[in-house]
């Protein structure tokens, strides 16, 4: 190839990626694995009020429904399993001493799905919240290692469970952090992050990464005891 060549081929190259050209994802199922808890029912709810389809699970399913009849906005509830089932994207919003016993008991009805983990493995004392590290790194990556066959992401680890349940807030405002091995999975969850009024999904790397997003959480709550808040995050220049 002649000098002419390549200059000619480097001029013809295709522009980089947009990294705020997000997929349409208003149609697809979301489900919430620990639906009924703090966390999964406020984002069950956020998510269902921007006009996504959503189902709750739990291990009880009679539990699960009485808590979507109470969110409305069209949320189903259903055993964990059912709901893994029927959804596109699952988010694992469990407690953390339940984390492994519930995706160990899901593999089968996991697979295939692109999976969101907000877990926050945490420890407390007298002297208050404290980050845990799991034996694969983060909750993430202990998700990734028990999922095979599922495309596993983190996100939605540092969000209020009293803002996202409060009905009069419109707007969440805060960033999510989002950390994935494939960029179309990572973008999947970006965009359904920005589904909600105020937020926006931000790609921060490998789930190698996750473990300091996770443990992040620690320090939130340290904050927000000090100053009576419930904060978020936000980044800049971005």
């Amino acid at each position: 190839m002649t000098s002419t060549d390549s200059a000619s081929a480097a001029s013809q190259k295709a522009p980089a990626k947009d990294p705020w050209d997000l997929p349409d994802v208003s149609g697809l199922v979301v489900g919430v694995l620990g639906g009924t808890g703090p966390q999964g029912k406020g984002l069950a709810f956020r998510l269902a009020r921007a006009g996504q389809k959503v189902i709750i699970g739990s291990r009880a399913a009679d539990r699960a429904r009485g808590a979507a009849e109470e969110l409305g906005h069209g949320v189903e509830g259903a055993d964990n399993a059912e709901c893994a089932r029927r959804s596109d994207i699952v988010i694992v919003a469990v407690p953390w001493d339940g984390h492994r016993e519930t995706l160990e008991s899901l593999r089968g009805e996991l697979a295939g799905k692109l999976v969101v983990d907000c877990v926050n493995p945490l420890g407390f004392d007298k002297k208050g919240a404290y980050a845990l590290k799991p034996e694969e790194g983060s909750a993430a990556e202990q998700a990734a290692a028990l999922l095979p066959d599922s495309r596993v992401t983190a996100a939605f680890h540092h969000l209020s469970a009293v803002l996202l349940q409060d009905p009069a807030l419109e707007e969440i405002d805060t960033d999510v952090m989002v950390l994935g091995e494939e960029r179309a999975d990572v973008e999947t969850v970006q965009a359904l992050a920005g589904r909600i009024p105020g937020m926006r999904g931000i790609f921060a790397g490998r789930l190698r990464n996750a473990h300091q997003v996770e443990s992040l959480v620690a320090n939130l709550i340290s904050v927000n005891r000090r100053y009576k808040a419930h904060a978020g995050l936000r980044l800049t220049d971005v």
